[in-house]
């Protein structure tokens, strides 16, 4: 993750003190980067020393809080990041929750998880030879694990619209921003008209896919990352968005994150422990996967053009909805996999 390295903590004089407050008054901050990427948390890394003791933290802020925000609250992350990190899957761990008393908003701290997020480096970089034959079954099985906590767990992200319907729901956020496209009601309307039968509810990670997984070069996936879109649903959702087009980047050949086929994928789920989805009921959530991409880049564009939160990386993504508009109706007219 490409970073601007700082050493001036007397900038972060709330951070400073919000972690003084819960890992105790002599402990020092340094070390304190912002990653140049990420749209929808403020993010900061920043070390902990305490004696001869030196751990790295990742401190996240919620940016976006209109009421139609589609992202899951951060207590509520926070919260399902716990049970995760609890049975034993790879999420870095839940350190503690912002309050008022901070002054820094919604947000938390977790431990520091080391490796590589970006795409390419990890699809086609000499470094991660040994590891990317074997990342698809791994991802396959954090997968099947994640799908297999107790759903009893859960229960608050019940009422969630995703978790109600998450195709409605994402009509309802497309409205909501008054821009009519032809192409993203040509989606919603093969979505409406092609829903698979209901199916058994789980939980399910909601943005799994590579840029969301840490990998590191010698040991493979050490972190799933990015817990903003938890809900209730079918596991083929996130077997869906994690083959969705967009998400191949360098290897939009390899239908699985542009690492192996559709078909490696579902069989090494299967191997791990989750049930058999067939590949149509997974382009379905592929197809999905593209019209809420689409869709959560009107929502990035709205918010640079309305003022609420303008950047260069928001503005551009009024650009993306059209590139995942294009992949959309390819896919549809069955000239893309």
């Amino acid at each position: 993750m490409t970073a601007q390295a700082t050493e001036l903590p007397a900038q972060h004089a709330d951070l400073i003190a919000a972690v003084r407050r819960r890992l105790g008054s002599g402990v020092s901050v340094t070390n304190v980067t912002i990653p140049t990427l990420g749209g929808i948390n403020r993010t900061i890394l920043f070390n902990v020393v305490d004696g001869g003791t030196t751990r790295r933290y990742v401190s996240r802020q919620e940016t976006y809080v209109d009421p139609d925000s589609p992202f899951l609250a951060t207590g509520d992350q926070f919260r399902a990041m716990r049970i995760a990190f609890d049975h034993g899957l790879p999420v870095p761990e839940p350190i503690f929750e912002y309050d008022p008393a901070d002054g820094m908003g919604n947000g938390f701290v977790t431990a520091f998880a080391a490796g590589e997020t970006m795409p390419k480096r990890i699809q086609t970089g000499a470094a991660f030879d040994a590891v990317r034959p074997g990342l698809v079954a791994e991802a396959a099985d954090i997968l099947a694990r994640i799908h297999a906590l107790p759903s009893e767990g859960f229960a608050f992200l019940a009422q969630r619209a995703d978790s109600v319907d998450t195709v409605a729901a994402h009509r309802d956020l497309y409205d909501g921003y008054r821009q009519p496209r032809p192409a993203i009601e040509a989606g919603f309307r093969w979505l409406e008209r092609h829903r698979p039968p209901a199916g058994d509810r789980a939980f399910l990670h909601g943005d799994f896919r590579l840029g969301n997984l840490m990998v590191d070069a010698a040991r493979g996936i050490s972190g799933v990352l990015d817990w903003e879109c938890a809900h209730l649903g079918s596991p083929a959702e996130d077997l869906g968005w994690f083959c969705t087009r967009s998400w191949r980047f360098a290897r939009p050949d390899l239908p699985a994150a542009g690492l192996a086929s559709r078909q490696d994928l579902l069989d090494a789920y299967r191997a791990a422990g989750g049930r058999s989805y067939d590949a149509d009921e997974i382009r379905y959530w592929e197809i999905f996967g593209l019209v809420r991409f689409a869709v959560l880049n009107m929502m990035q564009n709205h918010g640079h053009v309305s003022g609420q939160r303008r950047g260069l990386v928001y503005a551009a993504c009024g650009r993306n909805t059209a590139l995942v508009e294009y992949d959309l109706l390819m896919t549809l007219a069955g000239r893309y996999e």
